[in-house]
């Protein structure tokens, strides 16, 4: 019982009978203590107020202890599903209005109301349940079975809703059948009860129960035939605010729903938008595939267990997005890939629907069987198998077993797990919620006394070429390549771990040892001293204290506090021409001006809704960079590419309108822009096609070295219309300083390598910018004090033909992306030891602003 249920409440009546039954003992001197006229009164009445306010403030406490605190509490909504045995599906269940709904609904309503009446915490609370839908058998998508789908409501004080969770979580029965006991009338019982089995709940998402919401609908869907579904507006309006969106999806009997987003753009916050799905009818926790917002980057495909699927969207009140599109489906049950026997000497296997993400509730099992005298190898090409709260060490959700040992997260301990014997099993599993990528796999068999034939043999069981041995880089993803190397003292370094590493690395600024090694007896500053840019050393205690101590005001420069110094040519200077010592402070959302300069002009860089083919990358989502352009020469499609700088001018490399022996390029009417650009040759409902008007090609621009490679092209035309697919990067300040390592990206359409053929869908890598003094030793000191490099020195990763005049951009602590340089040239695509040389845009801020007003 609660214990505010025990006692007596207090009763006024009550106290006053009390009173009337007291009898009082007299006083041994009844003049002593006989009352004296006016005085005694007075305080006689004070004596009696103060009773009385005592007596008031007693019984509004109690009142309030007792009654009024069990009044205080909130509405809680459990969302949950109920297996039906002996109910056949027919189409008159997915019509709420139709009679046979109704009926069913009741009954199930009925055996719920009894089941919550087994517990004393539901029966006190509970107010009532709504069944939202009903669908075919829950495993199969048979139709001797059913499932509904309800809704129970609770009023609860604050203080009991611990109490009340627990209780539905114990709800879950097993998944023997039972016999409803439903009682129609004085004690009749019903002809046909249900029999019922797998009753279970969950709280509702409370995002999802707002009471600012303007509009709830549902949409009903069948995907018998193929379709699309899309957010309210998209492509043409973002979607309305304080929406609460669902499509029930349903397929036929023995299929499965299948969801395919090909554009999605939410706001980044989850918080505030998001879409959910769900392997149900109903928003039941246990049962959500996915849960997404933001930008997808990736590729978005789903699948249900059974035939029926939940989409539900939720925005908030600001920042309403376009939203996205999605394809729906259904394929058969059959039609999976799951399991199976694996023999020969080599093959390959994947989950189910790879690279789509594989449908929950599944068990998949390979045997593999090598010939005897070998051992199984099997390599993990693609693994994602990662889900909120899973432990990637127990991996008790979503994994893959094998020789015992569950792998799970986004990748395996071990790229490679090797056999004992020419037998292998490998077990695949996942559960009723979350889902992902899944992975794909290679197996192989191997001559245990020579796993590698003519390749080095990692500690993690991967073969690379042995020509990768001490090179200074970590081919085999373990550093077993890199051990027990002798360097050689010309090329490289001694780090004290014993690896080797190029001799280039040192003194570069970098610890690519790992441990300090290469930045030791660099001719630096002495310990406790700060070095200067320009030159020079001063004490650690006087930086960031307000006053310039190096010539170029480095020292003050990076500090959290901005403040103000005298301008040199690494302060940045404001409107008013007073200069702050804070490292990049323009477009971060802080203003460090006086005048608030640092913070103007800021509408560029962002991917509003997020959230050289570039060798070694990877293709990017349509309008992932809203400011890459696609240049082409009339008739001869795409040349260079160039980056949006406002909505009429653009930023290219100087190279690309250099005229040739064959053709005039620094004619402005030889060219069109193609922007909002994803895939060549394949128009969408953002791409805008515009003519040049003019062609500002730098006047420094020297065709031999590359050096000052920038040109300015202006749009012809009304002026563009900016959205999400067509955006202005950020121009940086002349002081804006790009560190070495700095992550930075590099897009374009050009070729995926040397002498390749251009690419058809806009390409993405990610590079890191390169000491410059470092990179100039690796390009034979050709790079100028107006180009930098960026780039991966292990090969790979790089710029290539076609992707002249594309944008190297770089975000910044705001997650605007800035123009950090124009890919110009290198030498090769993607070679060891050879990066990508660009212009660097902050020695020209100047210029474009002279030729702009930008």
């Amino acid at each position: 019982m609660d214990p505010l249920d025990s006692g007596t409440k207090f009763n006024p009546k009550l106290q006053d009978s009390d009173w009337e039954a007291v009898e009082f003992l007299a006083a041994a001197d009844p003049k002593h203590v006989q009352k004296k006229k006016g005085s005694r009164k007075l305080w006689l009445g004070v004596g009696l107020v103060a009773a009385a306010a005592a007596l008031a403030l007693m019984t509004g406490l109690l009142v309030w202890h007792f009654h009024l605190r069990r009044d205080v509490g909130v509405r809680k909504v459990y969302i949950g599903s109920m297996g039906i045995s002996n109910r056949r599906f027919t189409e008159a269940y997915e019509d709420p209005d139709s009679p046979e709904f109704k009926n069913l609904a009741s009954l199930v309503n009925t055996q719920l109301k009894l089941i919550y009446d087994k517990n004393t915490e539901l029966s006190r609370y509970f107010t009532g349940s709504t069944v939202q839908a009903f669908s075919e058998g829950d495993d199969s998508g048979g139709s001797d079975e059913m499932v509904a789908y309800y809704e129970s409501q609770f009023d609860v004080p604050d203080f009991k809703v611990w109490s009340l969770d627990e209780a539905i979580e114990a709800l879950e029965e097993p998944e023997t059948e039972r016999k409803g006991r439903l009682l129609i009338g004085p004690n009749r019982p019903v002809k046909n009860p249900l029999t019922y089995k797998n009753v279970m709940a969950g709280a509702l998402d409370p995002r999802m129960t707002k009471k600012t919401f303007i509009a709830r609908k549902s949409f009903p869907i069948h995907t018998r035939k193929n379709g699309t579904l899309r957010s309210p507006g998209f492509p043409d309006s973002p979607y309305a605010p304080n929406t609460y969106l669902e499509w029930k999806l349903r397929a036929e009997p023995g299929h499965r729903v299948k969801l395919d987003f090909d554009t999605f753009m939410l706001e980044e916050d989850c918080k505030q938008d998001f879409i959910k799905i769900y392997d149900s009818l109903a928003p039941i926790e246990n049962r959500v595939l996915t849960e997404k917002c933001g930008y997808s980057h990736a590729p978005l495909s789903f699948l249900s267990s059974g035939n029926v699927m939940l989409l539900v969207l939720v925005t908030s009140e600001e920042k309403n997005f376009p939203g996205f599109r999605a394809a729906y489906s259904q394929v058969p049950v059959s039609s999976q890939k799951c399991g199976g026997k694996l023999s020969g000497l080599k093959g390959s296997f994947a989950s189910p629907y790879f690279p789509s993400n594989y449908p929950p509730r599944i068990t998949c099992v390979w045997d593999i069987q090598v010939p005897e005298g070998r051992f199984v190898k099997v390599q993990f090409t693609k693994f994602s198998v990662s889900e909120p709260g899973q432990n990637t060490k127990a991996c008790h959700k979503d994994y893959i077993q094998v020789n015992g040992q569950r792998l799970c997260g986004d990748r395996p301990d071990s790229a490679v797990i090797t056999s004992q014997g020419h037998k292998m099993q490998v077990k695949f599993f996942s559960d009723k919620s979350y889902v992902d990528y899944g992975f794909s796999a290679q197996f192989e068999a191997f001559v245990p006394t020579n796993p590698c034939p003519g390749r080095f043999h990692c500690s993690n069981n991967l073969c690379i070429n042995s020509t990768l041995r001490c090179n200074g880089w970590d081919d085999c993803q373990d550093n077993s390549d890199e051990d027990n190397c002798t360097c050689d003292p010309s090329t490289q370094l001694r780090c004290r771990s014993g690896r080797c590493k190029a001799l280039f690395l040192q003194c570069d600024g970098v610890d690519d040892c790992g441990d300090n090694t290469d930045e030791m007896n660099c001719l630096t500053c002495r310990p406790g001293e700060f070095s200067c840019r320009s030159g020079g050393c001063v004490p650690d205690t006087q930086r960031c204290d307000g006053r310039q101590q190096c010539s170029d005001g480095s020292d003050e420069a990076g500090c959290k506090k901005s403040g103000v110094v005298q301008c040199s040519a690494l302060t940045y200077r404001c409107a008013n021409s007073r200069c702050v010592t804070k490292l990049n402070p323009e477009c971060d959302e802080e203003e460090d001006c006086e005048d608030g300069s640092d913070e103007k002009d800021c509408q560029c860089g962002l991917r509003p809704y997020k959230s050289s083919r570039i060798v070694g990358g990877q293709a990017s989502r349509e309008g992932e960079w809203p400011w890459q352009v696609s240049l082409h020469v009339k008739g001869s499609g795409h040349t260079c590419g160039a980056s949006v700088l406002s909505d009429r001018w653009l930023l290219t490399a100087g190279h690309c309108a250099h005229d040739t022996d064959k053709v005039q390029y620094s004619r402005a009417d030889l060219w069109e822009a193609f922007l909002g650009l994803h895939a060549q040759g394949l128009t969408n409902q953002w791409m805008v096609k515009k003519d040049i008007k003019r062609i500002i090609r730098h006047h420094g621009y020297d065709p031999d070295t590359y050096d000052n490679d920038i040109a300015l092209m202006e749009l012809d035309g009304e002026p563009l219309v900016l959205n999400q697919n067509v955006y202005p990067i950020c121009l940086p300040a002349a002081t804006h300083h790009f560190a070495v390592g700095t992550a930075a990206w590099i897009t374009g359409w050009g070729a995926s390598r040397e002498e390749g053929s251009a690419e058809t869908v806009l390409q993405k890598a990610e590079v890191r910018v390169i000491n410059g003094t470092v990179c100039n030793k690796l390009m034979e000191n050709q790079v100028t004090e107006h180009m930098m490099c960026a780039g991966v020195l292990q090969g790979g990763v790089d710029a290539c033909q076609g992707d002249s005049g594309g944008p190297l951009s770089v975000p910044g602590p705001s997650g605007r992306h800035f123009q950090a340089g124009v890919v110009s040239w290198g030498d090769g695509c993607g070679r060891m030891h050879k990066p990508g040389v660009y212009t660097q845009v902050s020695k020209y801020r100047g210029w474009i602003k002279q030729m702009t007003s930008l």
